[in-house]
């Protein structure tokens, strides 16, 4: 089995940046694409970011310039930097990672529990 563990969420001012991290962990032996997803009250989830294994990035539009997702290869993490936030930028962040498990070296898509990003004055 593999578990993500989600964490960084809270409540910030618009304007104010949040950090969120994402740990991988369980019968791993190698992780590819990681990414983040939000889902807001009453709407659908959305892609937010998502970063190959090669460090290659992608932005839903309204997030360019504002996030940044990195990894860390060493520490099965990934991370999404979060700057300059907006009310509309409240949801709940899940985080995913498409992970090669030991032993029968399957392909899977794992998802994180969610952390909560709350926006307001």
């Amino acid at each position: 089995q593999v578990q993500l563990v989600e964490s960084g969420g809270g409540l910030v001012q618009p304007g104010g940046s949040l950090r969120l991290s994402c740990a991988a962990s369980g019968s791993i032996f190698s992780i590819y694409a990681m990414g983040w997803y939000r889902q807001a009250p009453g709407k659908q989830r959305e892609l937010v970011a998502t970063i190959t294994s090669g460090s290659s990035t992608n932005y839903a539009d309204s997030v360019k310039g504002r996030f940044t997702i990195s990894r860390d290869n060493t520490k099965n993490t990934v991370y999404l930097q979060m700057n300059n936030l907006k009310s509309e930028d409240t949801a709940v962040y899940y985080c995913n990672a498409d992970v090669q498990q030991v032993p029968n070296m399957v392909l899977i898509r794992s998802w994180g529990q969610g952390t909560q990003v709350t926006i307001s004055s």
